[in-house]
């Protein structure tokens, strides 16, 4: 049983390290360019391990795009609904955190699922998928801080507020994108401002 186990976190370890490896690669170069020789060179694994865990490159995409999405659920979890700051707060310290990752990187880094988006979306229908149901379960975490929001009175009680939170997230994709595509970070800006506005406690409007 014990060799059994030992087996087993083995091959968990070696196909992290390979989605791991890939994820931090593809950050920078993205799929498309990305050979499969690069990415076993970099995690130090042969071709028939990478084999073992995917049946393709397309797979590997698959599960790195779910391995991403199920990570990063605690992190919306904890920015949007948790801690004593009021919901409003927490929505905006959400988009803050976008502003953050690029001002650190000067706007050269995006999300795994926005650097993606655009690239996969006409490649692989398998990866579109996983880019959609990721996407959708941020909007709906989302969706959950903004009626919070509404609970507190800081919007409308007639918002809809699922519409609200997918369009604040197709907002704040486009603008991380044109921040890329310009090198710099007024759409986060501007995107900023407009959030703020639209999430303006009433009794200030």
């Amino acid at each position: 049983m014990q060799t059994s186990n030992s087996t087993h976190s083995t091959q968990h370890d070696t196909r992290e390290r390979i989605l791991a490896t890939g994820q931090s690669l593809i950050l920078g170069k993205g799929f498309s360019a990305l050979g499969l020789s690069e990415i076993l060179g970099a995690a130090a694994v042969p071709k028939g391990s990478f084999y073992h865990y995917f049946q393709s490159k397309e797979g590997f995409g698959v599960a790195m795009l779910e391995r991403y999405f199920a990570d990063y659920q605690p992190r919306l979890q904890e920015l949007l609904l948790e801690g004593d700051l009021p919901a409003r707060e927490r929505v905006i310290r959400y988009f803050a955190s976008w502003q953050q990752k690029a001002e650190q990187s000067a706007c050269q880094t995006l999300c795994l699922a926005v650097k993606l988006a655009a690239e996969v979306s006409d490649l692989s229908e398998p990866m579109r998928l996983s880019l959609t149901v990721g996407m959708q379960g941020i909007t709906r975490k989302l969706a959950e801080a903004l009626r919070q929001v509404q609970l507190d009175g800081d919007l409308s009680a007639d918002c809809n507020i699922d519409e609200l939170a997918e369009f604040l997230y197709a907002t704040w994709v486009g603008a991380s994108l044109l921040s890329k595509v310009n090198l710099h970070l007024r759409p986060l800006d501007i995107a900023m401002q407009q959030t703020k506005t639209l999430l303006q406690p009433t009794n200030a409007r």
